[in-house]
């Protein structure tokens, strides 16, 4: 992949046309899904699909619940968030350092 400035294309941030309206047309049936949802969570006779149900309506309304992670690693070589810049500034340096 090329390096240095990116020109052209949409700007950061802008969404893209397909995407929004697929949205709009979302949205405009959001409250009928979200009653079927409804009724499938209270009237289903499938456990399964009460819970897939009552998920989903959860996830619309809260949010879906955050991911944890564990990490383990060498105490003495905590791991480090570095920027790509570092890295590749460390990259270098290891190189130079190899030859």
């Amino acid at each position: 992949m090329p390096k240095g400035a990116k020109y052209g294309g949409r700007q950061k941030g802008t969404p893209n046309k397909v995407t929004a309206e697929i949205q709009a047309i979302a949205r405009e049936y959001g409250p009928d899904a979200v009653e079927k949802l409804w009724r499938i969570a209270g009237k289903s006779k499938s456990d399964s699909a009460k819970v897939a149900a009552i998920r989903e309506l959860l996830d619309r309304g809260y949010g879906k619940a955050p991911q944890s992670m564990t990490l383990k690693g060498d105490p003495a070589n905590p791991l480090m968030i570095v920027s790509k810049d570092q890295k590749d500034a460390a990259v270098k340096a290891a190189t130079r350092a190899g030859s």
